[in-house]
């Protein structure tokens, strides 16, 4: 009942009348009448191959800041493994970036760096680090405890647990989220061309702006083109990582055992 209510609630929000969802297909249908034939020819001398790499590069090398930056944070969040004075902080610090979204963090970056690819590569970077440090910390606070007790037992410091004990059962993991939220970067930096962040989505703006149709039609498809490649190649490259990290566990185990045994061998 309180999910119906909320629904109603929600929809009568929207201010969207009786007659205009009636009429809503028929305008839908007018459009995409429009779109028929795509302008493949025209957009594609306007440069827009360059334009959707534009915003694959946006999106993995914002990845790869994320990634940088967020693997060390991560292990500074997780409760099994950092102090309460130092993982509420950097726990509060994640939640803050989540709550800021690419768009915003755009505009932000847009007077300090100028319109560009600039911008908006900042902008996922940091959003990444929020996303991809909570998607990091989770998975170290769900490892197995007895590789960091063997290591700790021998006399291992901090450093020398995250080595051998942690990091060989969750960086397959990680790996894969880092590939996930490639995909979704792509995307999104699609979506940050139309503030002029760079990216495919100012000349998708360009064409709807003019009324366009058939270009902007060209350029939605080679777009999707581009972003389901990029999703088959990463879910196929995911797959085979979270198969592989089948045996990590064993894997941290025999590198425990060997530092044991050499620990024993040194006494």
């Amino acid at each position: 009942m309180v999910l119906i209510l909320a629904t109603l609630w929600s929809v009568s929000g929207l201010n969207v009348t009786f007659d205009r969802l009636v009429s809503a297909p028929g305008d839908a249908w007018a459009v995409l009448r429009q779109m028929v034939p795509p302008a493949f020819a025209r957009v594609y001398e306007r440069g827009v191959v360059g334009k959707i790499f534009e915003s694959v590069y946006i999106a993995w090398i914002g990845t790869i800041i994320g990634a940088v930056l967020s693997l060390p944070l991560a292990f500074l969040a997780a409760h099994n493994v950092a102090p309460g004075w130092v993982r509420t902080p950097v726990r509060q610090l994640f939640n803050a970036i989540r709550a800021i979204p690419e768009l915003i963090l755009a505009v932000i970056f847009i007077p300090i760096t100028g319109l560009g690819a600039w911008a908006g590569t900042l902008a996922i970077g940091i959003h990444s680090i929020g996303t991809l440090g909570k998607w990091a910390t989770e998975s170290i606070e769900s490892i197995d405890n007895g590789p960091i007790e063997a290591v700790q037992a021998t006399g291992g410091q901090w450093v020398s647990r995250m080595r051998w004990a942690v990091i060989p059962q969750v960086m397959p993991t990680i790996t894969s989220y880092w590939l996930f939220r490639f995909e979704i970067n792509v995307r999104a930096s699609a979506v940050l061309g139309m503030i002029g962040a760079g990216g495919v989505g100012s000349e998708l703006v360009s064409h709807l702006v003019f009324r366009d149709f058939p270009a902007a039609c060209a350029v939605l498809l080679m777009t999707i083109t581009v972003v389901l490649t990029i999703d088959t190649v990463s879910a196929s490259v995911r797959r085979r990582i979270i198969r592989g990290s089948t045996g990590t566990g064993d894997d941290a185990s025999r590198s425990t055992e060997a530092l044991v045994d050499l620990t024993g061998l040194r006494r």
